[in-house]
């Protein structure tokens, strides 16, 4: 009898080692290693095979056109990068309580009504899938439901009911009996997913699974995992709050980084068609210390508005305090209004928020942070109607951002009439104003003009 050989594995990165350790090399995590069964490798019968080349050239492969499955949801689509393709393997992310298991079982309505679609729930009985489509008002015929955690079991259901797409909710809680790991285990999850993409490819199933996220919010198990999808969707969303955001972070045919809207309601997800306009508080309203900006998700502009709070400290050392925006760039920025535009500020709190709580990561923000920033500091009004749009360069410059024209057009839609932007070639867009400058000196004059009383008391 050959000697069984055994390695141990990382459960949390899947490293490798062949003795046992207390604490991994890799991710630097205590007390992951587990010990794993290793397989023979098949040796082949000959060193010389008669069989012919299987390769062919690039040009004589025929260009089959695949039509993609409408998920029911523009949004989601939008996020796909135009539908869900046949036979791909599509990953959903996202914090327990986001709406991932709401928002598939609606989009599993919508697909029913097209072809058959099975719902395979490893997490909650029939019944408990039931009780949620009532209250989703999911009542499609031709819908299938099934509870089952054995992966031998859904691979010959999916094999016998061949639906077009399936749902599987979630990885984690899939197991393959071979294995003697638990489920939600490094290999489990690996050779799970490894065995459903095998069958989704041959037999031109969708599938949409459900993935886990760890304390950090990256995907719990293998990194692999990522690897053998075709698309990772992350789906974010404070539970306290109405409205959801689904982020595509790989897309094998689509764009990524692209951004879809959603709105948490008592009868489900319901998509939003208008999102720039979540992001704007009351204009009419108008507070000192605020700018909008037009931040880019993919191909999707949005305009957002931006709030800062500059007040005198109780404190030996200033608090900065930043929501929704990179802190480190707004760090830099106060440095460079302290340095280049002569505002003291470091001995002043300084608080800066995005409303809606929209995280806005580019420098094109940097402009907008500016100046209300500045605002604040003066208590003035930046006209309401005036969008900002600008990288700052430490030295006080006013860079390009790019996708200029498709954020000035998306300002139009909603109504705005100026914006201030760096200085150079400069599309034009009817219904807007457009001033170009080069420095923040020249934005802050453009955007909070000096008033008479101003000018008299030298302020």
């Amino acid at each position: 009898m050959p000697k069984i050989k055994t390695l141990f594995q990382c459960t949390n990165c899947g490293a490798e080692s062949p003795r046992w350790l207390g604490r991994c090399a890799d991710c630097g995590e205590w007390n992951t290693y587990v010990e794993q069964i290793v397989a023979p490798a098949h040796q082949p019968t000959s060193r010389k095979s008669t069989s012919p080349a299987q390769a062919r050239s690039i040009t004589q492969v025929s260009q089959e056109k695949y039509e993609r499955l409408d998920s029911g949801y523009n949004e989601l689509n939008r996020v796909l990068g135009g539908g869900i393709v046949p036979g791909s393997l599509v990953l959903v992310g996202g914090e327990p309580g986001a709406g991932k298991s709401t928002l598939l079982l609606q989009v599993a309505q919508k697909l029913a009504q097209q072809h058959p679609t099975l719902y395979l729930s490893g997490e909650e009985s029939v019944q408990q899938v039931k009780l949620r489509a009532d209250r989703l008002q999911v009542t499609s015929p031709e819908l299938y439901l099934l509870a089952e955690t054995d992966l031998e079991i859904i691979l010959r259901e999916l094999e016998q009911l061949k639906p077009r797409t399936a749902i599987i909710d979630s990885i984690q809680s899939v197991y393959l009996p071979t294995m003697t790991s638990a489920p939600g285990s490094v290999s489990q999850v690996r050779e799970c997913t490894a065995a459903l993409m095998r069958v989704a490819k041959r037999e031109g199933i969708s599938l949409l699974i459900v993935g886990h996220v760890t304390k950090e919010g990256a995907i719990a198990g293998p990194k692999v995992l990522e690897h053998l999808v075709d698309t990772v969707l992350y789906f974010e969303g404070d539970r306290f709050q109405s409205y959801r955001l689904l982020r595509s972070v790989k897309n094998r045919f689509g764009a990524t980084h692209e951004l879809g809207v959603f709105e948490m309601t008592g009868a489900g997800l319901v998509e939003v068609d208008n999102p720039s306009q979540l992001f704007l508080s009351n204009r009419e309203d108008r507070n000192s210390g605020t700018a909008v900006i037009v931040s880019c998700e993919g191909t999707r502009p949005l305009v957002v508005e931006v709030q800062a709070l500059v007040s005198p400290t109780s404190y030996t050392s200033p608090r900065r305090t930043v929501t929704g925006l990179e802190y480190n760039r707004f760090l830099q920025i106060l440095a460079v209004l302290e340095k280049r535009v002569g505002i003291p500020l470091s001995k002043l709190d300084a608080y800066v928020s995005s409303v809606g709580g929209m995280t806005v990561n580019e420098p094109a923000a940097d402009l907008g942070v500016a100046l209300a920033v500045a605002a604040s500091f003066r208590d003035r009004l930046v006209d309401p109607y005036t969008v900002i749009l600008g990288e700052v360069g430490l030295g006080g410059q006013v860079r390009p951002v790019p996708q200029l024209e498709l954020r000035l057009r998306e300002a139009v839609k909603l109504g705005f009439t100026r914006a201030i932007v760096p200085r150079g070639t400069l599309p034009e867009i009817p219904g807007l104003t457009l001033i170009g400058v080069s420095r923040v000196l020249e934005a802050l004059i453009a955007a909070l003009p000096e008033t008479g009383d101003e000018a008299k008391s030298g302020q």
